[in-house]
Formats: C-alpha cells, sequence, structure tokens
C-alpha cells in the first residue's frame, strides 16, 4: 500500500526559548478520536484514529517537511539534540504532537516567517497502514449517512509530518489501498443482497396470503 495523506487544522506556534535560540515551531500533526471531514473522491467516507494506532507504528525515521516535498527538508527525528534540524516527537493524550527549530536555510527562514505572520497554520502527516493486517483498520457502513466509516487502529509507519498551505481536510489527497476500497465494495454487496432476498420473501410471503 502507498503513503496516505491527511491535512488538519491545528495550531502551529512560532517562539523563542530564549534571545540566544531560533524560533521553535510546534505544533500536532495529528490528533486521536476524532472524526474527519468528508474524504474521498470516488468512495465517500469519514475516518477516524484510535488512540492506540500508534503504538507499534515505525517512526524511527520522520522527516518534517514543507508541502511534503523532500526538496524542503526542515528537520529529521534521527537528528539528535534539540538544535536547528532536530525533530522531536511525542505521542501524548491527543495526539502526535512534533517540535523543531528549522534548519538555517533560505527556505528555513522564510517558512518561519510565514507561520509568524499566520499565512501557514495548517499540519498534515503521512502515514502507512499494512493492508494485510486485518487489525489495521475497521471499516464500516452508515447507511443513514451513505457512507464508508472508516477507523484507523494501527499505523505501520509515519513518512513525515509536514507544515502545509492548503486547506484542511476539504482538499485532503485521499488514497486508499485496493484491500480497503475491497472491503468497502463488500459491506454494501452482502447488505443489498440481503435486502433483496427479504424482499423476496415478502413477496412469496403476500403471494401466499392471496391464494
Amino acid at each position: 500500500m502507498g503513503k496516505e495523506i491527511r491535512k488538519i487544522t491545528t495550531q502551529i506556534e512560532l517562539r523563542a526559548e530564549d534571545e540566544d535560540k531560533d524560533g521553535v515551531i510546534e505544533g500536532y500533526a495529528l490528533k486521536f478520536e476524532r472524526w474527519s471531514e468528508e474524504l474521498g473522491f470516488f468512495v465517500r467516507f469519514k475516518e477516524i484514529i484510535d488512540k492506540n494506532a500508534l503504538n507499534e507504528a515505525d517512526m524511527r525515521d520522520v522527516l518534517a517537511l514543507f508541502n511534503h516535498n523532500d526538496n524542503y527538508p526542515l528537520a529529521r527525528n534521527t537528528v539528535s539534540g534539540d538544535g536547528p534540524g532536530a525533530l522531536q516527537l511525542d505521542v501524548d493524550g491527543i495526539g502526535l504532537k512534533f517540535r523543531f527549530v528549522p534548519t538555517a536555510t533560505s527556505y528555513g527562514n522564510d517558512l518561519k516567517e510565514s507561520v509568524r505572520a499566520g499565512v501557514i497554520g495548517k499540519c498534515s502527516f503521512a502515514f502507512e497502514i499494512d493492508p494485510e493486517d486485518p487489525g489495521a483498520e475497521e471499516i464500516t457502513y452508515d447507511e443513514a449517512e451513505d457512507m464508508y466509516k472508516r477507523r484507523i487502529l494501527k499505523f505501520k509507519r509515519i513518512h513525515d509530518i509536514s507544515l502545509v498551505t492548503s486547506p484542511a481536510y476539504e482538499d485532503t489527497e485521499a488514497v486508499l489501498s485496493a484491500r480497503s476500497k475491497q472491503k468497502m465494495d463488500e459491506l454494501k454487496t452482502p447488505q443489498r443482497s440481503a435486502e433483496l432476498e427479504k424482499l423476496k420473501l415478502q413477496n412469496e410471503l403476500m403471494d401466499l396470503t392471496t391464494v
């Protein structure tokens, strides 16, 4: 399965710990137990992230990027210390919190100015789940909303966290694996088959009562 990307609206802070330090950018890349807006282009669905979804996630090498562009790396959690270029990740009761000082590059400095001015205030993260793991996700179909609902139970890997310029959720790049799409299709098919069988049975009963 390829990477999936989700964008969220969250508060990003830019602050200096003291006069001798560069600006620290921090915020949440994802939050637990909060339903997304409607996602998908061909399949309508919402999703929610389970509070335990990061327990087994591979986060050994996570990049901080701008607009998910590998050409604009800002920090990495393999860099030791807390200076420029070091990404710190912390999982708490809210979600995945990040903290970093961008590298002293032209785009890093430009980013800090954009965050300071409020031009950039969105976060995003790129992730992967294991489509072969039946415990990785739970997909249900909500007949009332005519929409699938996906609960992510287990992330396989977090690829990057990113500061982004695009709006949250409305423009989300929602890429589902073929296996996930198949699960969604299977949810509706048995339900429709059962409805048809029920209708046929009702018709047969009506025929019997009219004899």
